[in-house]
């Protein structure tokens, strides 16, 4: 096992991380900006190491001070959890070419299914089924751009090759907005994202969210743990989160856990990892694949009873999976509402102090989180603040245990999103279940 890890990230996942290692027995290691000298798991760790100034771009994105901070301290491995540098297949390579284990895959894989177009690509050979599109980059040539369009079937959206977290997309729904679409999209994932590469893919009217939970190791072994449910979204940002996805039958899980499978033996995978499907009229379409832990992961935990960051470490370690695919077995229901530190009707960002938090508890709930009452949260960095996590027997069940939740928690000091999923779980149509990627937007009038 390994002796010493490096967290190379903050808040919640990085004390998420900090707990696993101490089950294992391994020593941590945390780097943190100068905002975050009294973030939790900074207090808690075994060694602490000052990185940078607030900036992201001048500590948790700066690839020298952190593998600089793993040398002096001896750790032994880089865990990046999720945002930040952990999809990163530069930062990867450096990680492991300095003499250190990067726990995630490797740099050649985060490549490969980071780029869309490539990861469509890779998928299709493997037989898991995609979105109709252009299946290539586009080109320059606006009459061959139309032609593919119309061959697609407007509307279309365009999407940035290297594109992530929402950015980097346009619907199109005809010839005359499709070129200057194009242009806009391009110019748009150049300055995000470094590279202008954009392809077309049909624009599915309502298709929900349904992500694949995969788990690989060193050896050639590959298990699907499930799928989760993330439609409920604002601007393409996940806030419910379900496993297991309801109205998903045991056959079609079935069935794309082994496409899944295939595809991910095919390219030599290792380590956790998420494939991201449009469903719609029962069919999948895969969209991307995320090569790394997931904000949502809580919920398959529940569902599974396998705790999913132990088990990067025990890969990252070299250890073989110790079950195979016929040993997943899902039970009960669980959901998870990301609590973010923003007004609930604005969405503006709310940082400042945390005078009071009182987290929920009782049966079946689990809350993943770094605040504390006198905490301040930063301005500088993504605004999430905690995950409040319930479990039950059937859906009907978690749903009451996370409204009891909800109406526990107390957050003061700071405005937090919490009404708005105290709202969201008192529709009638989210206790039905199967909602479409686009409901929330509608319902909130923005769309």
């Amino acid at each position: 096992m390994l002796d010493k890890v490096l967290i190379a990230n903050r808040g919640e996942i990085a004390l998420r991380i900090l707990r696993a290692c101490r089950e294992l027995g391994i020593k941590t290691v945390a780097v943190h900006s100068t905002a975050d000298n009294s973030l939790k798991h900074v207090l808690l760790a075994d060694e602490t190491v000052c990185i940078g100034p607030p900036a992201s771009k001048d500590s948790y994105l700066n690839m020298p001070a952190i593998i600089a901070a793993a040398e002096v301290t001896d750790s032994m491995a880089i865990h990046p959890g999720y945002g930040f540098l952990s999809e990163n297949a530069d930062f990867a390579e450096r990680v492991e070419k300095s003499g250190f284990v990067f726990v995630g895959p490797k740099a050649e894989t985060i490549r490969l299914m980071g780029d869309k177009v490539s990861a469509i690509r890779t998928m299709k050979e493997a037989g898991v089924p995609c979105v109709p599109g252009s299946g290539e980059p586009l080109g320059t040539d606006d009459a061959d751009n139309r032609r593919i369009a119309r061959s697609i079937g407007y509307p279309v959206i365009i999407k940035a090759s290297g594109g992530g977290g929402g950015r980097g997309m346009r619907v199109v729904h005809s010839d005359a907005a499709l070129v200057n679409a194009i242009h806009v999209t391009k110019a748009e994932a150049l300055a995000a994202f470094g590279n202008e590469q954009v392809y077309m893919e049909k624009f599915l009217e309502r298709p929900r969210h349904i992500e694949f939970q995969v788990v690989a190791d060193s050896y050639g072994n590959v298990v699907v743990l499930g799928e989760r449910d993330c439609s409920l979204q604002r601007r393409h940002q996940k806030i419910v989160e379900e496993a297991p996805a309801p109205g998903i039958s045991p056959l079609e899980r079935t069935t794309m856990a082994a496409n899944i499978t295939k595809a991910l033996k095919h390219v030599g995978y290792r380590g956790a990892g998420t494939l991201e499907f449009l469903y719609e009229d029962r069919k999948f379409y895969f969209i991307e694949m995320n090569t790394r832990i997931q904000v949502e992961h809580p919920v398959t935990e529940l569902v599974t009873g396998i705790d999913l960051v132990k088990l990067q470490l025990q890969i990252a370690a070299g250890e073989k999976l110790p079950f195979a695919q016929e040993d997943i077995e899902i039970r009960g229901h669980a959901i998870e509402c990301r609590i973010n530190a923003e007004d609930p009707k604005s969405f503006m960002p709310s940082p400042g102090t945390v005078k009071l938090w009182h987290p929920p508890g009782g049966p079946g709930i689990r809350i993943d989180s770094h605040l504390y009452s006198g905490y301040t949260v930063p301005p500088y960095y993504d605004s999430l603040i905690a995950k409040v996590i319930s479990f039950g027997d059937t859906r009907t069940t978690a749903i009451a245990r996370m409204r009891n939740a909800l109406g526990e928690m107390v957050v003061e000091g700071i405005k937090t999103n919490a009404p708005l999923h105290q709202e969201i779980f008192g529709h009638t149509a989210f206790q039905q279940g199967g909602l479409d990627i686009h409901y929330l937007e509608r319902r909130l009038g923005l769309k």
